[in-house]
């Protein structure tokens, strides 16, 4: 098997471990002797990829924005000049991060609690700034397209997006709560800040 199939395969199983465990047991539970039994894995095979399980926390963070990426330029590459598709990708993404159980809601909330580490710090930092990043390029996407308006600032608009998606995944960790804004109105209201009236009355048209 060659080096770079077995790296994906590995990290793949390493972050399906995670993931398992975080359900079944929440982050801080988790200890490194349960992620080798579950998976498999030596101490030694493990560390040859991550420096420790923060680290693996990170990982499925990433992976889960870089897949809603994958299926957003899917949908853009075969819907041509289509508003729906692609943010119809966008609902689904932000209705996963409104249920409790979501396991990078889990994942988000503790590593959030270790910010004082410079590590886990930084991890944070990168995480938001690609978040925003692909978000502003979605939307640039969009306008080139002719399906967002050229009026939208993608920068300012991405940013505003991931303060409100992040105050609503800290909400749906929290047991027990809930509000009369839900993910549903949050798509609703996207979708209305980045495609106005005219322009979706114009897309309905074609």
């Amino acid at each position: 098997m060659k080096q770079e199939e077995r790296r994906r395969q590995t990290t793949a199983l390493l972050s399906d471990t995670v993931k398992k465990l975080v359900t079944a047991k929440g982050c801080g539970a988790i200890t490194m002797k349960d992620i080798m039994e579950e998976s498999g894995l030596s101490k030694g095979a493990i560390f040859h990829y991550v420096k420790s399980k923060d680290e693996l926390f990170v990982q499925v963070l990433r992976e889960r924005l870089e897949e809603t990426n994958r299926q957003f330029r899917e949908e853009v590459l075969q819907g041509g000049k289509s508003f729906a598709e692609p943010m119809q990708k966008i609902s689904d993404s932000i209705a996963a991060y409104a249920r409790t159980e979501e396991v990078t809601n889990k994942i988000l909330l503790y590593l959030l609690g270790k910010e004082e580490q410079p590590l886990i710090a930084e991890a944070l930092k990168e995480y938001d700034e690609r978040t925003r990043a692909l978000l502003a390029e979605w939307i640039r996407i969009g306008q080139r397209h002719g399906v967002i308006s050229e009026k939208v600032d993608a920068d300012r608009t991405a940013d505003m997006f991931v303060l409100l998606t992040m105050g609503m995944r800290v909400r749906a960790s929290i047991t027990g709560t809930s509000g009369s804004f839900d993910a549903s109105h949050l798509s609703e209201w996207i979708a209305r800040t980045l495609q106005p009236h005219d322009h979706a009355a114009k897309e309905s048209r074609t």
